[in-house]
């Protein structure tokens, strides 16, 4: 096992395309997570999906078992909600999200306002519950000057059988193309996640890795944040993606069940 991988005391896990697809768990997810428990390497599941809560993603990652506490749980939507409180707290926002991110931001002290109510920011999430109104509302906010939060940047949302559903991304185009103005995005590839993972997990950048299935995200982050970087081909990436990513990895597997192999020293990375 290299150097890098041996010092690395909390693994960021990416969950769609890395530990699971849909409904379905990617094999060797749960023999992965028992290595990391075996030899004692915390992990914090990590989700640029806005879409649920953390209790919701906990409760999921349960189900097909894998033991999760709240406490293990970063989302895209709770790294926004935890850089607004910094960044303008109690204030106005006009979300495009779902109800779950909804009380994600009562809960955390924001009023959620229409749009004649003069919101101080529009945030978009992963919102599964969109509607044209909605959006059209969103683009005249924007375009009369008021500043739009993204909850992150993924344009596809993988589902099993190479399938796909549009993810915050694509919503975000839609926008762009419509005021000709771009979000501040806070999710991944963005450092706002990792900054919020370090004070979740106490370690040091040097000590912490991204597992993910996207280079742009993922891996991007990784390069971003200063932190190892290890992109998984069970989700979005392929190996072709990597001769024209400007996004590198420092370690490239099929799956977890391969990191897991190098983990234990089975095989070599």
């Amino acid at each position: 096992m290299s150097e890098q991988l041996k010092n690395i005391k909390c693994f960021l896990l990416d969950l769609d395309g890395t530990l699971y697809l849909g409904d379905q768990l990617i094999d060797g997810a749960a023999g992965f997570i028992s290595t990391l428990k075996r030899r004692g390497i915390n992990h914090l599941f990590l989700t640029n999906n806005s879409s649920r809560s953390r209790q919701e993603y906990a409760e999921k990652l349960q189900s097909m078992g894998l033991p999760a506490t709240l406490d293990q749980v970063l989302t895209s939507g709770t790294a926004t909600v935890r850089w607004l409180k910094m960044t303008a707290p109690g204030a106005g926002i006009y979300l495009l999200g779902t109800p779950s991110l909804a009380e994600e931001f009562t809960s955390g002290g924001f009023r959620l306002v229409s749009k004649d109510q003069s919101p101080d920011f529009v945030v978009l999430g992963f919102d599964t519950t969109l509607t044209y109104q909605k959006l059209w509302d969103a683009c005249d906010l924007v375009a009369s000057g008021t500043p739009l939060v993204a909850t992150h940047p993924d344009i596809n949302c993988p589902l099993p059988a190479g399938k796909f559903m549009p993810d915050a991304g694509a919503m975000i185009a839609a926008i762009r193309a419509s005021t000709g103005k771009s979000p501040r995005v806070i999710g991944k590839p963005n450092r706002e996640m990792v900054d919020a993972a370090l004070e979740l997990a106490g370690c040091q950048r040097n000590e912490m890795a991204m597992v993910g299935d996207r280079l742009y995200t993922d891996i991007a982050m990784g390069q971003s944040a200063g932190i190892c970087s290890v992109l998984m081909l069970s989700g979005e990436a392929t190996v072709g993606d990597l001769d024209d990513s400007p996004y590198q990895p420092d370690f490239v597997f099929q799956s977890v069940a391969d990191l897991a192999a190098v983990l234990e020293g089975n095989r070599r990375d």
